[in-house]
């Protein structure tokens, strides 16, 4: 056999590059690497270049070695012998690799006659686990957009506020049935923060919270607004950008509109009255919606307002539908054909809507391209319903997936398996967010609000 040839075979030229800043950064030599590396070899040989600075780098040849040997071989006379091992994603022509280098090179018709170039970046993947933050029943909603606190809708008809794990501040009381859906309306209020909850007892409350209020114990809130008008469970609620109002989908088919402010202008077309609190002092405002939109024929089960005269809506009747605001009409329909639970906007211009619902597929719809109904992404790594999808606000690429499966997958557009996925919960995921741009927050019919933290999205 000829050694040589066979070596001379399965060896390419490559030049790593990073956007990374140092100590992240290596000099763009080109090197001889293994053709049949793997992401997890390529990182080895990263992390060892990294770990060895920059005086060591003409001196080995990587194609003789295997990752595992030029470890211990090459590189025993570290230059930074305090360096810690990071795991490192690769992406060759602007697509994450997730074959070993000749399989993808071929697939991608690349030719491994020239020099390579390989972008590393950190790989997405949670690098700690917080201790579970234990709920009385199923942890059926999760709100992360405030970065000082979680919010958290249970079963138990309670909503909780969580200043980090294991630490919550203020319960909400006052539904008498199961919480569905949870919003922080106005996530970045200094005084404080008002929320909103939907309920299977067909009503939506909502709360005024200081966060930063001291307690050694959770501080009971009672609602200063109880919304009235749906006829069967709420289901889902979401908040106006700029806070002024709330939408919510119920069992009843339609989506209703609602003011937040505790007091209403004369002559407006929101009727209030004061309602006296069994066994309280206080009082409550109750509203009536101000407007109903209605198209849908099964259970709406998720709402978006990212703009102040667009609302998105999800159905068990198979359809995404966005509405004007102002008129009431339905602008959009895409249908998928299967029963949706989730639907969120992100990605490339804030324009892409993920969903999920009653299969193992998490779908993405470009509705600014034409024939809207095709799906330009699809994601089956799941093996259960979706309960959840969500975007990363800070990434055109990036989005997560929880699944009644137990298991809430990190997706990047950029290759088709998930970067990442977590597995800690013991039954079905009901709800997941990010929380402050790099911790995945979940919680399920274990009773437990999970928090994964330090994920690098970039």
């Amino acid at each position: 056999m000829d050694m040589d040839g066979d070596l001379d075979e399965r060896r390419i030229q490559a030049r790593f590059v990073t956007k990374l800043k140092p100590p992240f950064k290596l000099p763009t030599t080109s090197i001889a690497i293994p053709a049949n590396l793997t992401r997890l070899g390529l990182s080895t040989i990263v992390n060892s270049l990294l770990q060895a600075g920059d005086s060591n780098l003409p001196l080995c040849n990587f194609s003789f070695f295997s990752p595992m040997v030029f470890i211990f071989f090459g590189f025993l006379r570290a230059g930074n012998p305090e360096w810690k091992s990071e795991p490192f994603d690769f992406l060759i022509d602007g697509e994450l690799v997730r074959l070993s280098l000749d399989q993808f090179l071929l697939a991608k018709g690349i030719s491994a006659e020239k020099t390579i170039e390989i972008e590393y970046i950190k790989a997405v993947a949670p690098r700690k686990e917080e201790e579970p933050s234990l709920h009385d029943d199923w942890v059926s909603a999760v709100d992360g957009s405030c970065p000082r606190f979680i919010l958290t809708g249970c079963y138990d008809s309670f909503g909780r506020v969580w200043r980090a794990a294991g630490l919550c501040t203020h319960m909400l009381e006052g539904h008498s049935d199961a919480i569905t859906s949870v919003s922080v309306i106005n996530p970045t209020g200094v005084d404080s923060v008002t929320l909103a909850t939907a309920s299977k007892d067909q009503t939506l409350r909502l709360w005024k919270v200081d966060p930063e209020e001291p307690a050694k114990h959770p501080a009971k809130i009672r609602a200063f607004k109880v919304l009235r008008g749906h006829n069967a469970s709420v289901q889902t609620v979401a908040a106006e950008t700029s806070g002024s109002m709330i939408c919510s989908g119920s069992w009843d088919c339609t989506v209703n509109l609602w003011r937040v402010d505790c007091s209403d202008d004369e002559g407006d077309s929101v009727s209030t009255k004061r309602r006296k609190v069994k066994n309280e002092a206080e009082s409550q405002l109750e509203g009536e919606a101000l407007s109903t939109l209605v198209g849908h024929t099964q259970c709406v089960s998720s709402v978006l307002w990212p703009q102040y005269d667009t609302i998105y809506s999800s159905s068990w009747d198979h359809s995404i539908r966005r509405w004007d605001v102002e008129t009431g009409k339905d602008l959009l329909s895409i249908f998928c054909g299967k029963a949706l639970n989730c639907l969120h906007i992100g990605g490339e211009g804030s324009a892409l809507i993920a969903g999920g619902g009653s299969d193992p597929i998490l779908r993405v719809w470009d509705p600014r391209k034409p024939g809207t109904s095709a799906p330009i992404y699809q994601f089956s790594s799941h093996n259960s319903w979706i309960s959840a999808c969500k975007w990363h606000n800070k990434s055109w690429f990036h989005l997560l997936s929880a699944s009644y499966d137990g298991k809430v997958n990190l997706w990047d557009l950029r290759t088709a398996w998930p970067v990442s996925v977590i597995e800690s919960h013991e039954n079905k995921v009901l709800c997941a967010d990010w929380w402050k741009g790099d911790c995945v927050i979940s919680g399920g019919v274990d009773t437990k609000l999970y928090v994964s933290s330090q994920i690098s999205v970039q």
